[in-house]
Order: C-alpha cells, then structure tokens, then sequence
C-alpha cells in the first residue's frame, strides 16, 4: 500500500487514513446516538477505563491492570445489555453515512420497487394492510406485541402474512432497515376525534394511534374499499394518488 507520506521515521498509508477515517465514523455514530441520554456518561466511564488499562500495562502494575480489565469487561457486558435501543439506533446512523450509503441505497432501491408494486397489488385486490416504517424514536413495545420474522422484504412474504387465512393476518408489520422485523403487531388505538363521522375501520385507528404516540409512518390498505392511507405524525392522508405512494414510501425508508 502506498505511503501518502513520511515523518521522520514514521510512515502515513492510504489504509492508515482509512482506518482513521472508519473509526472516526463510528465513534461519531455512536456519540451522536447516545447524546443527551444517561448513556454517554456510562461510555466516557468505559472510556476512562480503557485509558486506565492501557497506562496499568505500560506501566507494568499487573494487579492494577487485571481488576481494571475485569470491571472493564463487565461494565462493557452490562453497557450493551443496557442500551441496546441507543446502540442499535448508532448503528443505523453508520450505516447512513456515506461509505456505507451506496450499498444501503442499493438495496432500498430494490425494497421501494418490492413495496409500491405489492401495496398496488394489495389495493387491487382489496388485500387488508398495516405496514409501519419507524424512524428515531424507539417502538421496541410495540414490536414486542407481535411475533418475530427478521426476513427480507418481499411480495411472498407480505401476502402470506396479509392474506385472510393467515395466522399473521391481523396487527400490523413492522419493517425497519429494509427488513421485516415483526409481524401481527398490535397498535394503540386512537380515539379519531378529529375524524368523527368518516367511516374508518380499526387499522386506520390503530395506525393513527400509533402516529400520535411516535415519529413512525404507518401505510394503511383498506380490505373494503381498497385505499391506501398513510399516518404520520398524528395526521391521516387518505386515499392517497398511485403516483404519490412511491414518493411516500421512498421517504418513509429513507429516514427508516
């Protein structure tokens, strides 16, 4: 590998920028992720104790350096056990930056062409739907209500899930990352206060609800009339266009 240049008798390489550049990357990622949350005071305490654990073994304080690994070790374990919300959030982040964006793209691209051709084939069809696409904020809970998948998005699977004989038919599916992480997710649902006298089933309330309570979008296809309806920040857009959904749904993924 080349040498960009040299100091003495130190030597700077491409892969040394790189390997700079990565790990700046994914301390920003994580930094950013855990601000403002008690988290960032626990990671500079670890980061404090692997200061500590490097100048113990330099130093040759072998006693020293051995409780501090195993506190470290320990601490490092409960961390993740702890935050795995905010560690799964900073990794979302990576993989939004530019390094990782042209593979990440790659396969959106692909999902957004998979969802707009099955959501159409869904309204058609009069083919009942709740897809929710979160974004910052945490729907853990609401993952939880429903049973786990963590499967490529596909036509195949959507159906299976969505139609009238499956076990999975009712609740709503959760896809996040290009993913389908859950499905038969159940809910909360709103009061439709706003919506009083229009004649809207449960999945426009339950997708409503969960609008209301989070930053999640939440795509809705009617099995009685067919519509597609998007809820978003506690607002309901009904009947959307066909020409609108794909815009709808490529900015529901890319913050997704």
């Amino acid at each position: 590998m080349f040498d960009l240049f040299k100091l003495g008798f130190m030597e700077f390489r491409f892969i040394d920028f790189m390997d700079l550049v990565i790990v700046a990357i994914i301390i920003a990622g994580i930094y950013y992720a855990l601000k403002n949350t008690i988290a960032i005071k626990i990671l500079f305490g670890l980061v404090i104790l692997i200061v500590l654990s490097f100048f113990t073994e330099a130093m040759d304080m072998k006693a020293l350096n051995w409780i501090i690994k195993t506190v470290l070790n320990i601490w490092l374990i409960g961390f993740i056990v702890l935050f795995q919300p905010e560690l799964r959030k900073a990794l979302v982040m990576l993989t939004k930056s530019p390094i990782f964006s042209i593979f990440v793209k790659a396969k959106s691209n692909e999902t957004l062409e998979v969802l707009v051709e099955t959501v159409k084939e869904f309204s058609r069809e009069r083919v009942g739907a709740l897809l929710v696409f979160p974004k910052n904020q945490n729907v853990q809970m609401t993952m939880e209500t429903g049973v786990p998948l963590h499967a490529n998005v596909s036509r195949e699977l959507l159906f299976s899930i969505f139609k009238n004989q499956s076990a999975l038919h009712d609740g709503a599916v959760i896809i996040e990352n290009q993913t389908v992480i859950a499905a038969r997710c159940i809910l909360p649902l709103s009061n439709m206060s706003q919506y009083k006298g229009r004649n809207l089933g449960t999945r426009h309330k339950a997708a409503l609800g969960l609008s209301e309570q989070s930053d999640a979008v939440v795509l809705i296809v009617s099995e009685e009339t067919g519509w597609i309806s998007i809820a978003n920040k506690g607002e309901l857009n009904l009947n959307i266009p066909l020409h609108i959904l794909q815009n709808e749904l490529s900015n529901a993924l890319l913050n997704n």
